[in-house]
């Protein structure tokens, strides 16, 4: 055991139900890496070998088989569905004759949120956490791969993960704060006049379309909800992407096991649904995760992914909405920047020189544009806290 009192075994897992609930939720905690989402994705078919994402989750257990943490562990054959990209690195290294992928992925699929990768349970020893790292890059090196990826961690993970020799990215995403208003005009109030009067007018347009909205959560979701937002989804994936990540079954085994958790936004018009968000809810922030619709109506993605997400979580009193990846359109509608991190553990010396290089000059980079970003903030400048 790596505080001494105990012996301990690393195991790797090819599926998330390979262990119980109960003792990675005991880990993990939190919504978007817990047993249920990851069982999810897998059990649907979403994130699987056949799909790319073939889990090699590790677990330490001590002797009595009890597990003491765990770490969400993905071997990919590429890099789809990441949010951090790393391309040109890819093809940069498969240029010189070397095999980029598979690589080894510590995230949540198709999650681009923060949250830790390394699950200990409160009050673990350090050292735990320091093992779980490195027992990450022995699996990389035992299985001959390029490199090992770590997206989305917390800072604080990110700092740890830095000093055992990782290389260390900062990207960014943006995110709405909840400074105590009492409701959505109290939010608008903060903001400068020409930015109020923006934000009125798009959540106008909506009603003189005659498209209503709804929240729904738990057991007010059904089914022909759930088949509804499905389409919304891959309309709008086919559309952008090409490809829809996630099958049918991802979200109906969703409603089963984490209907508390989620928060979903459907739009109807004439008696039918339009468009919709998925949210997921955990103890004091939304994370907004996707989106789709099969009608065109001016302002509805906005209002279904950021208005209406800011009420609920006025509302019930969260701290923040998590809007997901990219979007300076954001900016404007009181979603400001913030670091996003990750951390990566590259086998060849070259490419690591030549992406510690390329790292360095990111970072500067993000850091200007954040500090641009944030000096354009709709925010009048005696409201900011």
């Amino acid at each position: 055991m790596p505080d001494g009192s105990e012996a301990a075994v690393v195991r790797v897992l090819d599926g998330i139900g390979q262990v119980t609930a109960e003792a990675w939720d005991a880990c993990a905690g939190a919504t978007l890496s817990s047993h249920a989402f990851l069982s999810a994705l897998e059990d649907s078919g979403s994130a699987t070998a056949e799909t790319g994402w073939m889990p090699q989750h590790l677990v330490v257990e001590n002797e009595d088989g009890r597990v003491l943490a765990a770490a969400p562990l993905y071997l990919k054959s590429h890099s789809y569905g990441e949010y951090v990209f790393d391309w040109s690195w890819a093809e940069a290294y498969e240029n010189a004759g070397g095999r980029y992928y598979p690589k080894l992925l510590s995230a949540v699929p198709f999650t681009p949120a923060t949250g830790r990768r390394l699950l200990v349970p409160p009050g673990a020893p350090p050292a735990l956490a320091d093992s779980l790292a490195a027992a990450m890059v022995r699996l990389t090196e035992r299985l001959g791969l390029s490199s090992l990826h770590v997206i989305f961690p917390t800072e604080s993970e990110w700092r740890r993960f830095g000093a055992a020799g990782f290389l260390l990215r900062t990207g960014q995403q943006f995110h709405w704060q909840n400074r105590g208003y009492r409701d959505f005009d109290e939010f608008l109030s903060a903001l400068s006049s020409r930015k109020r009067k923006a934000i009125r007018k798009e959540r106008r347009a909506a009603a003189e379309h005659g498209v209503g909205f709804s929240i729904l959560t738990g057991a007010d979701i059904e089914e022909k909800h759930w088949d509804a937002f499905h389409g919304f989804y891959r309309h709008t994936a086919e559309r952008k992407w090409g490809h829809p990540y996630l099958t049918r079954e991802f979200f109906f085994r969703l409603g089963e096991t984490m209907a508390a958790n989620v928060v979903l936004v459907m739009a109807d018009a004439a008696g039918r649904f339009v468009g919709g968000a998925l949210n997921l809810l955990a103890a004091d922030t939304l994370y907004g995760r996707y989106w789709g619709s099969t009608e065109a109506y001016k302002f509805l993605h906005f209002e279904v992914c950021y208005y209406q997400a800011i009420d609920f979580a006025i509302e019930h009193r969260l701290e923040r909405v998590e809007a997901g990846a990219q979007g300076p359109h954001k900016l404007q509608r009181g979603y400001l920047p913030h670091r996003t991190y990750s951390a990566h553990w590259i086998g060849n010396a070259a490419l690591r020189e030549a992406v510690g290089r390329y790292l360095e000059v990111e970072r500067a980079e993000i850091e200007t544009e954040t500090r641009m970003l944030t000096a354009r903030s709709p925010f009048r400048s005696t409201s900011i806290i």
